[in-house]
């Protein structure tokens, strides 16, 4: 993963990702790895504090222009057992504690969250639930690590601000022009490729709005791609520049010009 940094006013945010899909070892390490902390700009380990946990990958670490808002995208787990009775597969039997690539494909979503200073975002004891809906999401037990809630009390988990399409591995965020920018790297075990595209989020008065397409045509019709987005840029210019490590190359996005 890529290693994230913001800088904000004295205060230096640092993502430490997960060395694992899911995995209790990195709850209890030293530093805590699925994490934000933050240090003192100018330095000195004695300033680590503990910002946020449960967040698998912090990707993109940005902050909206003029606010003190954190935001951050997440690349989320993979291989999820499914966490209820529900029947994936239609044959009228419940499919709970099974890998099943029905449910895997669609889940878990990835995240777009607003870092809460204490924050608690589930991984990896807990799933966000998007059956209703991706917006605020609640979360489930996860069925490996936290079948019986004792590892942690999914109910009071921070409820995820807006999910992503399933495996699409957001690996930047950049704000531009009143909205959120956000390049999907794409899947690598879905059925049928997710991501490989960029994102525009225009922003609303309740935060992130509903996501639609800014650059897409990375992969072709029978899933193979020639290009995988990292992440965004704004040039001097005000054009938005992509990074595409699957050509190997940088990618200009001009606005259309007026009237055009």
């Amino acid at each position: 993963m890529l290693k994230n940094i913001a800088v904000h006013g004295e205060t230096l945010y640092v993502s430490i990702a997960s060395t694992c899909n899911a995995c209790i070892q990195d709850t209890v390490s030293d530093p805590q790895r699925a994490t934000i902390y933050t240090y003192a700009a100018g330095g000195t380990n004695a300033s680590r504090r503990l910002l946020a946990r449960g967040i698998r990958n912090a990707e993109g670490l940005a902050f909206r222009p003029g606010t003190d808002e954190l935001w951050i995208v997440v690349n989320n787990r993979d291989n999820t057992l499914v966490p209820d009775d529900r029947d994936v597969d239609g044959d009228g039997t419940s499919d709970k504690g099974k890998r099943m690539a029905q449910f895997i494909d669609d889940y878990p979503p990835e995240e777009f969250i607003k870092v809460r200073d204490g924050g608690f975002y589930g991984w990896p004891f807990c799933n966000p639930d998007s059956d209703r809906g991706l917006r605020n999401m609640p979360f489930l037990r996860d069925y490996e690590l936290n079948r019986d809630g004792q590892q942690a009390d999914c109910s009071k988990a921070d409820p995820i601000d807006l999910g992503l399409p399933p495996h699409s591995a957001p690996l930047g965020l950049t704000f531009y022009n009143g909205a959120a920018i956000v390049p999907l790297h794409g899947s690598w075990n879905r059925t049928k490729p997710a991501g490989y595209k960029v994102l525009y989020i225009p922003w609303t008065a309740s935060g992130p709005g509903d996501p639609v397409d800014l650059a897409t045509g990375f992969v072709d019709d029978g899933g193979r791609w020639w290009g995988r987005p990292v992440d965004a840029a704004v040039d001097t210019d005000g054009t938005l520049l992509i990074s595409d490590d699957g050509s190997g190359t940088v990618l200009r996005l001009t606005p259309p010009r007026a009237g055009a």
